[in-house]
């Protein structure tokens, strides 16, 4: 299934039905009044967040989105039917802005949320609503009002409580596919991985914890090199970040620092978001490497440090023991 995580898309709210000119003529009634109905309103456009979507693809084909027109008013005072709505189905953690001024219009991150984007017109007056003592024979009415016309930008930013960073060829997909079910595409050269993964990792009481493998992060990515800036608002919404740092290659400690100058250039709070070092591919290195590549990212961080192997699943079990940890004290991030 191909990922897509941002799109535009066109929506048009129902015109309200216009109201109608009618008289009474009932036999046995010689003064017959006004009669004419006013129109029904016209439908809205509703965005609705389902928890079985993972992706804006649907939208990719069909960008533009109308409600029904509300139905003309009739004689003998009735109105006119309303417009439906257009429900319109998008995924969990979707931001909805207006593509005209910017301004973020909601955000549905609760399975069956909704919000209303665009509002139905109103249905027009019949004559009978202009009847007084001055005028007891109105033979005019309104018509009904358009509806709201809007062009929306979606923003999907991934909903997972924890999510794996590190430069590309960490070994974040190697380590996401072991620590839960997913099966990411996995290689020895760079960018893999070209989409986000996901994968459900289940804690000691059996509730599952939603893990996000986030790819493309090199020098530069808040700028738009690479892959990077497509994705980082993918840890937006993220408690926690493993920063996975390759032990093998020539400058571990520069890897690190590049990672959380693209996190710090980025903004939005994730430099300030909590982390776990994971030390990956100790496998490959010997015991005094592991000492003093530890040793210098202490001087760099506050946060933990654990040594693991996400291919033999060494320090594993550690690592998933500090998530839990951390995960109890460490707040949901706010909104923007």
């Amino acid at each position: 299934m191909q990922f897509i995580d941002q799109t535009e898309i066109e929506v048009l709210a129902g015109k309200g039905g216009d109201g109608i000119v009618a008289f009474r003529r009932e036999k046995y009634v010689p003064a017959g009044g006004p009669a004419g109905g006013n129109g029904g309103k016209g439908g809205s456009v509703i965005l609705k967040a389902e928890e079985n979507l993972q992706t804006l693809l649907d939208f990719q084909y069909n960008r533009s989105f109308k409600a029904e027109d509300g139905q003309r008013g009739g004689p003998n005072n009735r109105t006119g039917a309303n417009g439906g709505d257009r429900l319109i189905k998008i995924p969990c953690g979707t931001v909805v802005y207006d593509a005209e001024t910017q301004e973020i219009l909601g955000d549905l991150v609760t399975p069956g949320q909704v919000l209303c984007v665009a509002a139905g017109g109103k249905g027009g007056l019949g004559n009978k609503y202009f009847l007084s003592n001055s005028n007891r024979a109105p033979e005019y009415a309104l018509p009904g009002l358009e509806g709201e016309q809007k062009r929306l930008r979606l923003e999907l930013k991934l909903i997972a409580e924890v999510g794996i960073i590190g430069l590309p060829n960490a070994g974040k997909s190697t380590l996401i596919s072991a620590l839960s079910s997913a099966r990411p595409k996995i290689g020895d050269y760079p960018f893999t991985t070209l989409t986000p993964n996901l994968g459900v990792v289940r804690k000691p009481t059996g509730d599952g914890t939603v893990f996000a493998d986030i790819p493309g992060l090199i020098a530069g990515a808040h700028t738009g090199i690479g892959l990077g800036h497509e994705f980082l608002r993918h840890i937006e919404r993220t408690r926690l970040l493993i920063h996975l740092v390759d032990a093998t290659t020539e400058d571990p400690l520069r890897d690190y620092q590049v990672i959380e100058e693209e996190l710090a250039a980025y903004g939005r709070g994730l430099a300030e978001r909590q982390q776990i070092i994971g030390l990956n591919k100790m496998d490959a290195v010997d015991a005094e490497t592991e000492t003093e590549i530890k040793s210098r990212l202490e001087a760099l961080t506050d946060a933990p440090i654990v040594s693991i192997s996400a291919v033999t699943g060494a320090g594993k079990e550690r690592l998933l023991q500090l998530v839990w940890e951390k995960l109890e004290t460490v707040n949901a991030p706010g909104p923007e």
